[in-house]
This record gives C-alpha cells, structure tokens and sequence, in this order.
C-alpha cells in the first residue's frame, strides 16, 4: 500500500464520490477505483459499499479512516521536517483561489515567493469559496483563499486578506425605492443566490433571519457573474459584492436595494494541523508583511 492509495481512500471517505474524488485528486475515476480495489484486496477488508448515492464507508472503513488519517498527516510531517533540515525551501505549493478572492492579495502572494523561495513551484487551482474550503480539507491544495461571512473553522489557520461589504440589488427600474425594504414585499418576488454554505448564501440567510422572511422562489447560482447577468435580465432580486454591484449600478443595470450591516471577510486559510509546514509558515509570513506595509 502507497501513500497515493492513503489519499485516495481519505478523499473517497470524505466526498463519497468517485468523480469529485478524482477531480480532486487529478486522477482518472478508473485510477481512483483502481486504488480503492487494491487496497481492499491488500486489507482483505471491504472498505466502501457503493450505492445510488456513491461510495458509502462500511463499518471496516469508518474504524480505518482514523489511522489512515493520521498516517497521512504523519507523512506530511515527515516531509516538512526533511524541508527543514535542507534549509532550503523546495517543493510545490497547491494554491487555491475563490474568483472574487483577494486577486491583488494573490499577486502579491506569488511575487514574494517568487523572490524569497524561487524553487518553490506554485500550482494555482480556481473555484468558488466553498470548493477552495473542500480541497483544503481533502488534501487536494495546501491553502487557499476564500470569502467568508462566518466565522472560521476551528479545524482551519486563517489570516484576512481585506473585506467587502454586499448589496441587496434588482434590476433597474423593477423596485421604487424605500427606506427601510419593505421584507414582506421582497419575499414575494424570485430571488437569486447561491446555495448557504457560498459567503452571499450566509449573508441571504443572515438577512431571511433578521427579517423573518423566506423567498417564495430561488435560482440558485455560484457564480457572481452570471448572478449580476440575470439580475441585470429581470430575473429576481440578487446578493452582489459592493464592487460589482457599484459597478452595474453606474451602467444602468440594477438598482442598490440595501447595503448589508455586515462585512463579508477574504480569508487565506490552510489546515491547523499543518502550522508547521515551511512553506505555508513563510507564506503567512509573506502575507502579513503586505498587510503591515498597506
């Protein structure tokens, strides 16, 4: 058994998915398949049930996932420390970044470990918040840099980047203006947002709660751009960042319904457990720098 069909089987345990499994782990889903196969028939152990619903941990497998957990985590300490004892930082760093995630932050980010760790390779992977959060978690990136509304996980060393505020907007001309937003009224109409665990889909739900609403109908999107798109097409209410909402607004797009009381945060984030991996320490390092010569 490899270290390669550890992470596999961690991978597969966590998405329950050979698909997203192999996404995450750039392998074919043969390959993915293939690991799990080999290391059943080395245990002698059935380690998955596959369902309707995907790939299912039999009991055999709930009582390994622990150890093979903390094997991998005893792996990447190991190759920490031998960084370590070189002196000299090489390897690869797996970056992931949300498309509305702190680009400048990102830019600096790679410039400075161009210049301080040049034989550090930098692999940059895009996606929204909650699928940089998920490939952190599995293993597929070393650290990422996402927006959040909440707070940050226990599980999770984060540092904020910056923070924006986000804008409750409709198309222009649909809505006449009120102070305060008449709640009941808005429900009524189509709302566009992602799912709950997006940053806009925490501040929709921040705002159902205060308001005691719930929309009637909802178009769920993950994308910012296609969400200012049907907006701006007279599909429903939106949640937009304050930029891109300013922005659509000057164009005659949307109309500002109300400025949300809280400030979503642009974190970068990387797992607790590895706060002592070099790279990610002089990456923090770099980080805060920045923010110290703002």
């Amino acid at each position: 058994m490899d270290i390669h069909q550890l992470r596999t089987f961690v991978t597969v345990a966590r998405e329950g998915s050979i698909t997203r499994s192999a996404e995450l782990l750039h392998l074919s889903q043969p390959a993915v398949s293939a690991h799990i196969k080999a290391m059943e028939e080395l245990l002698g152990l059935t380690l998955f049930e596959r369902t309707a619903k995907g790939m299912r941990l039999t009991t055999d497998g709930e009582r390994l996932l622990p150890k093979a957990e903390q094997t991998l985590a005893a792996h990447q300490e190991l190759m920490d420390e031998s960084t370590r004892i070189k002196g000299i930082l090489r390897g690869k760093l797996r970056l992931g970044a949300g498309s509305n995630s702190g680009n400048g932050a990102v830019g600096k980010l790679l410039a400075g470990l161009a210049t301080r760790c040049p034989e550090v390779e930098v692999e940059l992977k895009h996606g929204t918040s909650a699928e940089i959060l998920a490939w952190i978690r599995s293993g597929a990136l070393d650290a990422g840099f996402y927006n959040d509304a909440a707070e940050p996980e226990p599980d999770l060393s984060t540092s904020e980047v910056s923070q924006f505020k986000v804008h409750l907007v409709a198309p222009a001309g649909l809505l006449r203006a009120a102070e305060p937003p008449d709640w009941k009224g808005l429900a009524e109409l189509p709302w566009v947002y992602p799912v709950s665990s997006a940053c806009c889909g925490q501040v929709a739900e921040r705002l159902f709660k205060a308001h005691r609403i719930r929309p009637r109908r909802v178009v769920s999107v993950d994308r910012e751009d296609v969400t200012r798109t049907l907006i701006a097409g007279g599909i429903g209410l939106g949640l937009l960042h304050a930029g891109t909402a300013e922005e659509a607004q000057a164009r005659g797009q949307i109309d500002l319904i109300y400025e949300t009381p809280e400030a979503v945060h642009v974190r970068f984030g990387h797992l607790r457990s590895r706060a002592q991996d070099p790279i990610l320490s002089l990456t923090t390092e770099i980080l805060r720098a920045g923010e110290r010569a703002r």
